[in-house]
């Protein structure tokens, strides 16, 4: 064989390689993204020694003032979108609703194959959000905070899981997986952080003594 061919040879098989290689992308398992990673825990005990500590203040609250789940592309609003990151093999229909898929929720470590057990929680709760600093803030960035996919503030978890939460501090609640907890103080730490809402003694005390020991 002469080295043209061979050369040619070896081009076609490296072409084929890669045609496969491509085909085996678009029929392999659907990969899932997750929160966006938080701040290392370094960073978090920085972040943290800069927050103001004042006391909260929850007058006038009202979770209509953080208009959530907006559209954010197509028919897809923001929950639809989390529920497609944070799922494996997720299939959503026209109007973008999750008709299959599983979804591994890392607070209290269920696993679940209907969307509709999945709450998409804001990790830092809408009323906190308004006690320590968004009472003050416009519209515009209350619904900001309330549909942000790019901090580590929206998570997929089981809805009672959610629902126990509620509006509580890592002062009185916290996720039952212990093995989450550094990742969840580390997220609560740099949401603050971004949009420089305050932290109360006890609230400041919890992340504090958690992170010493992430």
């Amino acid at each position: 064989m002469s080295k043209f061919y061979a050369r040619r040879r070896v081009s076609i098989l490296a072409a084929l390689t890669g045609v496969i290689a491509s085909v085996g992308l678009f029929n392999g398992p659907t990969a899932s993204a997750a929160l966006p990673t938080p701040v290392s825990a370094a960073t978090a005990r920085t972040y943290l020694a800069s927050l103001t500590v004042a006391t909260e203040d929850r007058t006038g609250y009202d979770r209509d003032l953080f208009p959530h789940w907006i559209t954010q592309s197509g028919t897809c609003n923001t929950r639809e979108v989390v529920l497609k990151r944070d799922g494996t093999n997720v299939v959503q229909d026209s109007a973008c609703a999750a008709t299959s898929g599983s979804w591994y929720s890392v607070y209290d470590g269920a696993t679940w194959t209907a969307a509709s057990d999945l709450d998409i929680d804001h990790l830092v709760p809408l009323a906190e959000a308004w006690d320590s600093g968004a009472d003050s803030w416009t519209t515009s960035r209350r619904q900001a905070f309330a549909n942000d996919l790019t901090r580590p503030q929206l998570i997929a978890v089981t809805d009672n899981v959610n629902q126990a939460k509620g509006d509580q501090d890592p002062a009185t609640w916290m996720p039952s997986r212990t093995a989450y907890r550094c990742t969840y103080v580390r997220a609560w730490v740099q949401v603050k952080y971004y949009y420089d809402l305050s932290v109360d003694s006890a609230e400041k005390s919890a992340l504090t003594n958690y992170l010493a020991s992430c």
